[in-house]
């Protein structure tokens, strides 16, 4: 049996376009949620499983609708494949019930897979040229260290100032002095 599972991130989107696809490919059952892919507990993806016997294909009209990572998408694929049921994506011509489709999921997985590491790469390299330039990354602190000090100061000298002066003088606001005489002490 072909069960269908439509997926839309917000309450405001569509489902009916999937729905269309799911009825036109056979689905007999079609599920639905309104929620963002990245959840893993999503209700209609959980009741579609549920209600599915080996033999079963669930089947979706883009590979985005059933999860939004890689890892997701995989996890799901191969506990459905451990349940002996199939999958089967319309917009991307996958079919896990036959070898070429499930040869093609998985190349389509370790291409994203060496993507998301060739990023992260990427990203470590420019970072560590950024460093060895003496660029360092992150928010700008509010304060440098003698402008720490001074706070230091005006909370704890004498006469005691109100913190809200010693905020305006120093233009940060509170937790910005709480912060950095927390830190000091």
């Amino acid at each position: 049996m072909f069960v269908g599972y439509a997926r839309v991130s917000t309450a405001d989107q569509l489902l009916e376009l999937q729905i269309d696809a799911l009825q036109n490919a056979g689905c007999k059952q079609i599920f639905t949620d309104k929620e963002s892919g990245r959840k893993h507990d999503r209700t209609g993806l959980l009741q579609a499983i549920a209600s599915m016997q080996p033999g079963d294909t669930l089947i979706v009209w883009k590979l985005s609708r059933l999860g939004r990572s890689l890892k997701q998408l995989i996890d799901t694929v191969q506990m459905l494949e451990e349940r002996g049921i199939a999958f089967k994506s319309l917009n991307e011509s996958i079919d896990t019930a036959t070898a070429a489709g499930k040869l093609i999921f998985h190349v389509l997985a370790a291409v994203a897979q060496f993507e998301s590491d060739n990023d992260r790469e990427n990203t470590m390299a420019g970072l560590a040229a950024a460093r060895a330039k003496g660029h360092i990354g992150g928010k700008p602190q509010s304060l440098d260290d003698q402008q720490k000090a001074r706070a230091w100061l005006l909370f704890h000298g004498e006469p005691r100032r109100p913190v809200r002066q010693i905020c305006r003088e120093l233009k940060i606001s509170k937790a910005t002095l709480y912060r950095h005489v927390q830190q000091a002490a």
